[in-house]
């Protein structure tokens, strides 16, 4: 079973992307548990106060190490084997490369941080890693818990219901996924491939691969340089050989 216990201020962030979905299919069949918990509640004062000013003088404030740390320990509940992750912009790129190491771990802590970061001794000395999402700011941690969420969990066995849907999927293979289509055969002059209709399996797997490579490279030419099958040069899309002009 996958566990992931996400630590936030906002913990009604949550209430609906759990709701619906492959997500909440999960959750029904007890293969994953989300549990939300408030930051706010590991607090000491009566004011409920998770932040305050950085030393050394700045803008805004910093999220204050006790309670994180306390949510972190309760989280826990004596047991070592959750992996902690903290989001942050300095935190390794988390790409389906990561995902997949990530999914080699069961259990989670997710630590969603706001204001200008949280304390530096939580990362240090708490925390088993720093992850983020991409190369933006975002306001706070919560949207990256949700993607990393969603990518990790359906790596897991069972997650899919067709698990030939997880290997054919965009950066499976260093590769975007080929195109997709479906009913009607024509939508207003423009035709599905004729190769798609031949029925010819081999045929079609040929085309699909093809189509992947060169997707990839005129949408995301880095993707092959860096698994070292890229040579420099993009190909022209051929609408011929693709076998439609959508193709």
């Amino acid at each position: 079973m996958l566990s992931f216990k996400i630590l936030s201020i906002f913990p009604k962030y949550f209430v609906s992307p759990f709701m619906d979905g492959l997500i909440k299919d999960a959750i029904d069949r007890s293969d994953l548990t989300i549990d939300v918990m408030d930051i706010r509640d590991f607090t000491d004062d009566k004011h409920k106060t998770v932040d305050d000013t950085p030393y050394g003088g700045g803008p805004g404030m910093v999220m204050k190490p006790g309670p994180i740390v306390s949510a972190i320990r309760h989280a826990k509940s004596g047991e070592d084997d959750y992996r902690v992750i903290v989001f942050s912009p300095r935190g390794r790129k988390f790409d389906q490369k990561a995902a997949k190491a990530c999914a080699a771990y069961r259990k989670f802590i997710l630590v969603c941080g706001r204001y200008e970061g949280i304390d530096e001794r939580v990362t240090r000395f708490y925390a088993d890693e720093e992850i983020s999402i991409g190369d933006y700011v975002l306001s706070g941690g919560e949207p990256a818990a949700l993607v990393f969420i969603e990518t990790v969990a359906r790596l897991a066995p069972g997650f899919v219901g067709n698990s030939q849907s997880v290997i054919d999927e965009s950066y499976e293979n260093g590769l975007l996924e080929y195109p997709q289509y479906t009913k009607p055969r024509d939508f207003e002059g423009h035709a599905v491939p004729e190769v798609l209709l031949s029925g010819n399996h081999k045929d079609i797997q040929e085309w699909r691969s093809r189509q992947a490579w060169e997707l990839t490279s005129q949408k995301r030419p880095d993707l092959l340089a860096s698994s070292g099958t890229y040579t420099g040069d993009v190909p022209a899309r051929s609408d011929k050989k693709s076998g439609g002009k959508n193709g």
